[in-house]
């Protein structure tokens, strides 16, 4: 049992990745000015990369929306809107005849009731 639960313990251990070190004025590797400027610089260098691609992402994100608004955007919405309220109106034509002709069916008509 001890012996499990010792090579559990190890196996834990090595899973646990290693701690950073980055700007920890304690690290050996960082004591230098000059080693905290160059770690400095690198991160740097890799934000400002970053935020290079970020903008250029965004940039494409945004010709594609105005693609999107001259394409099809606001007059398609706007047909679609017509599109549905001539769809909506019909239906509510098409009930109505139903009921009229239901409630002349429940009444007698049996001419109706086809």
């Amino acid at each position: 049992m001890r012996v499990r639960l010792l090579g559990c313990a190890v196996l834990a251990a090595m899973m646990v990745p290693a701690v950073a070190h980055a700007d920890n004025p304690l690290d050996p590797a960082m004591r230098s000015k000059a080693a905290r400027e160059r770690d400095r610089a690198i991160i740097r260098k890799l934000n400002l990369d970053e935020a290079a691609r970020v903008k250029e992402r965004d940039a494409r994100y945004a010709e594609g929306w105005r693609a999107y608004r001259e394409g099809r955007g606001e007059d398609a919405g706007r047909d679609d809107r017509e599109d549905y309220a001539r769809r909506r109106a019909q239906y509510e034509r098409d009930m109505a005849d139903w009921r009229r002709a239901v409630a002349a069916c429940r009444a007698g008509d049996w001419s109706a009731c086809d």
